[in-house]
């Protein structure tokens, strides 16, 4: 496994999901060792036995998709090969944030680098060199089913590999064959089987699924911390949040988040000095957080396990089998694992933030909270976060679209022959919005229950709550008459899934999230 350092070594054996998201961030050199050139080596020598026996073999010299029954002859299979990668660049529209093309960049390295594909080692070197020297493929998002893997993002993704496309070097596009000269690289001409083996693979929708999960996995830690902040604003108790309570129905999820809301609260002087009030029972949204936020962890986790698979997984077709001298066709290319939980992922954080709104609601209205209404002062003349609850709920409202599941369609391709696909493409899209939404919704109840906490001075909140909203507090002033909340919003956002930003928190508080 590598260390946390500038660079990262490719085995072929083990990519942890949190390196694929470091390499992802950019900055990181990437390069092969040697054990992972021997079993490309291997690979590739059975694929050369087999062009030189002239072995009917997919995408060696038949066609692709509906042409696989029709023979290239040999002297044309390595043009076979460049014509496969231009016929699938086929994609439309913006393109993949930059950290998903870096990722997915790693992530067919890997695959390559697993020894199954029939590749020369010089290809998957070069793919390597330019992850490294900062050349960004342009990707555009739109084009992908599913089936075949992603055809038409890999096809965009390894185009500069030959020289053709287009690529960024320090933000800036231009041609493949420019950017590559600008790193000091040159275009590589492929042999018989590489092209097929650069774009049949899952690797844009596992990008995504770990990209996306891994920042979904921060923002349900921090939401566990922000409902204990609103519990403390609403004046709630924390003896739902007993341990005792949790073992009776132990699923790992909710455990951790009820740990998380009750280390939290513990120090407050809010909590202690209505703990005999006459109250009975907090609103659901309150004292069933664990519960939900539990539930979303859990589906969370299931999905991470599905893509720390696939990260470590050959999804390439025809597959190479250096120890039986074979080459078979097969379907491991088939997003549909992809597909399922990445449309999981979407229904468990539309979820959160579902459940971010309530308090949301319930913190700004005066009825609910018996805080003044809307959290500022002097109301009327002021608004306060009363517009703000209404854009929670736009987003709320917007996710639930977004999270109905792309994975249960379905539409025929290639004439019929690839009659049955995944969608994962679509499925993974439509989750970048949905976590960007419920961001921001948790950032709307971070504010809010900062200024409920701040109405209850000279009480405080717990050691970890403190922290928070210490924190908050440096960058965001109280709301003592209205102002633009834009700005604030946007940028309280941006913490909730920063690690710099849980760390500082952590760190204050003397507390480790779960």
């Amino acid at each position: 496994m590598a260390t946390k350092t500038d660079s990262f070594q490719i085995t072929g054996i083990e990519l942890p999901i949190e390196e694929v998201e470091r390499v992802a961030m950019g900055g990181v050199r990437v390069e092969l060792t040697d054990g992972a050139r021997e079993k490309i080596a291997a690979a590739r020598a059975v694929v050369d036995r087999a062009e030189s026996e002239e072995l009917s073999t997919y995408g060696l010299n038949t066609g692709v998709g509906r042409f696989v029954d029709t023979h290239i002859p040999a002297g044309m299979t390595a043009e076979l090969q460049k014509r496969v990668l231009r016929s699938h660049a086929a994609g439309v529209g913006n393109p993949y944030p930059d950290e998903v093309v870096r990722a997915a960049h790693l992530l067919r390295i890997n695959t390559l680098a697993l020894g199954y594909s029939g590749v020369r080692v010089e290809l998957v070197e070069r793919m390597a060199a330019m992850l490294s020297a900062g050349v960004l493929p342009f990707v555009p998002a739109r084009g992908s089913v599913g089936a075949s893997g992603d055809l038409a993002p890999l096809s965009h993704l390894c185009l500069p590999l030959v020289g053709e496309g287009k690529a960024y070097v320090d933000g800036e596009l231009m041609p493949a064959a420019d950017a590559l000269a600008q790193t000091g690289l040159e275009p590589i001409e492929l042999a018989s089987k590489e092209g097929l083996s650069l774009i049949n693979g899952t690797q844009f929708m596992t990008a995504m699924g770990i990209v996306f999960g891994l920042r979904a996995r921060r923002l349900l830690k921090m939401a566990d911390l922000i409902a204990a902040l609103s519990v403390e604003a609403l004046r709630g108790s924390d003896q739902p949040f007993l341990p005792q309570i949790h073992e009776l129905r132990p699923h790992t999820g909710q455990k951790l988040s009820a740990a998380n809301m009750y280390a939290a609260m513990q120090g407050s002087t809010i909590t202690d000095s209505h703990r005999w009030c006459d109250r009975v029972q907090d609103a659901y949204s309150l004292r069933c957080a664990p519960q939900v936020h539990g539930a979303s962890r859990d589906a969370l986790e299931h999905a991470l396990r599905t893509f720390q698979i696939e990260a470590q997984s050959v999804t390439d077709n025809p597959l190479v089998f250096p120890e039986e001298d074979l080459l078979r066709s097969n379907g491991n290319f088939h997003g549909q694992p992809c597909a399922i939980s990445l449309d999981l992922m979407a229904i468990a954080i539309a979820e959160i933030a579902n459940i971010s709104e309530r308090r949301v609601e319930r913190l700004v209205n005066p009825t609910m909270s018996g805080l003044p209404a809307f959290l500022v002062a002097e109301g009327g003349l002021n608004s306060g976060y009363m517009i703000a609850q209404y854009t929670a709920a736009a987003l709320v409202s917007e996710n639930k679209v977004y999270a109905h599941p792309a994975s249960v369609d379905s539409i025929p391709t290639s004439a019929g022959q690839e009659d049955h696909v995944s969608m994962g493409n679509h499925a993974g899209l439509k989750l970048l919005p949905v976590l960007e939404n419920a961001e921001r919704v948790l950032a709307i109840e971070l504010l809010c229950a900062t200024q409920g906490v701040d109405f209850l001075a000279p009480r405080r909140p717990g050691a970890a709550t403190s922290a928070l909203h210490a924190a908050v507090r440096e960058r965001v002033p109280y709301l003592e008459e209205d102002r633009i909340l834009n700005d604030e919003i946007e940028l309280v956002t941006s913490l909730v899934t920063d690690p710099a930003f849980i760390a500082e928190v952590e760190d204050a508080g003397g507390f480790e999230l779960h």
